[in-house]
């Protein structure tokens, strides 16, 4: 546990500048991710330095399919999340920070983990399975050292960095991969607890500094599947880039949406079809 670098002292409260929610968090309490927590009018963060996913992962797998390909990328994570969508692969880690009040973990530096990295043969870390922006002290002090080491980093993120977190962490930023879930902001508000031009404000954000984009969008029946909502999320990306990689994901049933059929394969053949039509990269995926 440290004390967190991105908040501000607002009266008896703090306001944490993290994300864009930029929550205002009373004395004991956390902000909606779950794992920075207002301590004595500080405001900490609960996992850094807790570990609770690590793998060693073809760099594919992120998605990342431009930016050194055939690599592997060492894959880490922590518990909590400031999104609550509804169809998370990673509920059991995301969400056991906000719903139990949990936060597991295994103790690691930043030292430690550039030198598994480096141990394993990877040439990149990559900050995945949960929101890096939650956690991005802690990804920030291991980004630094893994730049030394002459590894790249990567963020696998839903896209809610504050400008000011993304201020703080761009310079060491080498790739991003961005979900993009939806081009409707009441699907993002009821599914997601967030707004969709705070999405787009990070995209672009991140494209205009240089960082390499990729972008993934899971398509799920019923939800964000209309040829209408495709093109538009086609056309956004096309707007700042046509060169941009976006990747296509297939859906499986998961966490509160148990009910949903799998996507079917023509549903996104259909989807990769449009995409095409103005963009270079089209890639599916859980397929």
């Amino acid at each position: 546990m440290n004390e967190c670098v991105l908040y501000k002292k607002d009266k008896n409260k703090v306001r944490c500048l993290a994300c864009s929610h930029k929550c205002l968090i009373p004395e004991g309490k956390t902000g909606i991710c779950g794992v920075r927590k207002n301590i004595d009018g500080k405001l900490f963060l609960l996992v850094y330095g807790k570990v609770a996913a690590m793998n060693v992962d073809p760099i594919e797998k992120k998605p990342l399919y431009q930016f050194l390909p055939g690599t592997k990328a060492f894959s880490i994570g922590t518990v909590g999340c400031n999104f609550k969508c509804e169809w998370c692969q990673n509920f059991d880690i995301s969400q056991i920070s906000k719903k139990e009040k949990i936060i597991l973990g295994r103790d690691i530096t930043p030292e430690q983990i550039v030198e598994e990295a480096i141990k394993n043969g990877c040439k990149s870390i990559a900050y995945t399975y949960n929101e890096p922006a939650i956690f991005v002290e802690f990804v920030k002090s291991c980004a630094i050292l893994a730049k030394k080491k002459g590894l790249k980093n990567i963020l696998v993120t839903n896209g809610y960095f504050s400008r000011e977190s993304f201020d703080f962490i761009k310079d060491y930023a080498d790739a991003v991969n961005i979900d993009l879930k939806s081009f409707n902001d009441k699907t993002y508000q009821k599914f997601c607890g967030a707004k969709l031009g705070h999405i787009l404000d990070n995209i672009r954000w991140f494209y205009d500094a240089g960082i390499h984009v990729e972008i993934t969008t899971l398509v799920i029946p019923g939800l964000n599947d209309s040829d209408k909502e495709i093109k538009k999320i086609a056309d956004f990306i096309a707007s700042i880039n046509k060169n941009i990689p976006w990747h296509i994901s297939r859906f499986f049933p998961m966490y509160k949406m148990k009910d949903r059929e799998i996507t079917p394969i023509e549903t996104l053949r259909r989807a990769e079809e449009i995409g095409k039509k103005c963009l270079k990269y089209v890639y599916l995926g859980n397929v």
